[in-house]
């Protein structure tokens, strides 16, 4: 296994599948808390707990008008795309 692939895992394990579902929700267009909810489908107790680690980790980054994904996040998109 590369290191980058070990890194993209690690991510994953981190996230966890609904740190994953979320990402991908913000990835689609959502903005805010309700959005990531209809999006992935998510109780909010899920959503609030893992926009923080995904804040942290620098995969999104939040700005006046919600949530995008910063270079690193769309970096780790394609990984995650390319290894599906």
């Amino acid at each position: 296994m590369s290191k980058e692939d070990e890194s993209l895992q690690e991510l994953k394990c981190l996230l966890g599948n609904m740190g994953v579902d979320i990402f991908f929700a913000i990835d689609k267009g959502a903005k805010d808390f309700e959005t990531m909810k209809m999006f992935s489908g998510l109780p909010m107790a899920c959503i609030k707990g893992r926009v923080p680690v995904l804040l942290e980790l620098k995969l999104i980054i939040k700005k006046n008008d919600g949530y995008f994904l910063t270079n690193k996040g769309l970096s780790f998109k394609e990984k995650i795309e390319s290894n599906s």
